[in-house]
């Protein structure tokens, strides 16, 4: 039963990142760089230090006695992962952001899923146990249903792009790399979890039990933070655009800030239950990654369809949708079947 409650701890951590980023819609007068910004200083700064504050006892002496090493293996892991995500962000202008979406996710999936124990040199006895292969068809399926999601939304967009009748900046050369680098370094936060784990071992001494997680956060988010900082502050100096954080030229500041407290507060979300889910995977729990991904997809596609961004595709890119989206579904059960089959071994 525990697996269970973790793939569900896992899924509504993904509804909470498949969401984060309609508050965008709302935001006026703000370029990009001054909404990412003042959201990762929610996301990656500020909640982090709240919520571990708020859910690891002792905190103070839980920060002393942890190791020094495993913090800086977090937080270095996790600059390279906010690399990722800016590279993400640049990659969407040149090939759009569903194949980016499916190139770089589906890389971070593989990746990040089998990075963790392929180091600790642990993945071939992990291959070898009860459970196992339903986890490798699972993280195969996974990728394979985000590449077809991946196909289904740059025919989407393609069918956008013929009922407008506009050019299209499409550039497979520009944008293939950056998905790769993206894909990659997007995988390194798995990684960055993996590594602060010493740190959570020391806050659950000190009972924190299944929110013993959150304190990684601090030192991963962190990192983030700093390698998305610098790139923005390199665009407003570029751009001249500091003074928008003191107005939009028009009304709305305040629901700009809200807006983006909003998205701070969904994307950590994914985050928080992250934790509560990887915690209950048990022997596999490794395969947290995976499931978390495949989820994220999954409902982002969902979540597409409900807001009627679909509702003038093609019956070709419905189907490719469809046939995504039971792939998806296949991969989290195969992936699920796995942990529990593992749990009772």
């Amino acid at each position: 039963m525990e697996v269970i409650n973790g793939v569900l701890f896992h899924a509504v951590g993904a509804s909470s990142a498949s969401l984060c980023y309609t508050p965008q819609r709302k935001v006026k007068g703000w370029s990009w760089q001054t909404y990412w910004l003042a959201q990762a200083a929610v996301c990656w700064l500020l909640l982090p230090l709240i919520v571990a504050y708020i859910t690891i006892p002792e905190i103070a002496t839980v920060l002393k006695e942890a190791p020094a090493s495993a913090m800086q293996r977090s937080f270095l892991l996790g600059i390279a992962y906010g690399v990722g995500g800016t590279a993400f962000g640049i990659a969407i202008r040149y090939v759009g952001f569903s194949l980016t979406y499916a190139i770089s996710v589906g890389i971070s999936c593989v990746l990040g899923t089998l990075l963790p124990p392929l180091v600790a040199g642990t993945l071939g006895t992990i291959l070898s146990g009860t459970g196992a292969g339903y986890l490798i068809s699972g993280v195969t399926m996974g990728a394979i249903g985000i590449a077809v999601c991946g196909l289904a939304g740059r025919s989407k967009e393609k069918d956008i792009e013929r009922q407008s009748k506009t050019e299209s900046a499409f550039s497979l050369a520009k944008g293939l790399p950056l998905c790769l680098l993206a894909g990659v370094l997007s995988a390194l936060y798995g990684f960055s979890l993996n590594q602060g784990q010493p740190i959570a071992d020391v806050a659950a001494k000190y009972g924190a039990g299944n929110f013993q997680g959150n304190i990684i956060y601090i030192f991963s988010n962190s990192g983030a933070f700093i390698s998305t900082l610098l790139y923005c502050l390199y665009l407003h100096r570029k751009e001249k655009t500091f003074a928008e954080y003191r107005s939009t030229g028009e009304s709305g500041l305040g629901m700009n800030y809200l807006m983006s407290i909003l998205t701070g507060f969904l994307w950590y979300g994914q985050f928080f239950f992250y934790g509560l889910g990887h915690v209950r995977m048990g022997k596999y729990e490794f395969s947290s990654w995976a499931i978390h991904m495949i989820l994220l997809v999954l409902l982002s596609a969902v979540t597409g369809l409900m807001l009627k961004e679909w509702k003038n595709s093609s019956g070709k890119t419905i189907r490719l949708l469809a046939v995504a989206i039971v792939i998806l579904i296949t991969a989290v059960l195969l992936l699920t079947q796995g942990n529990k089959l593992g749990a009772v071994e």
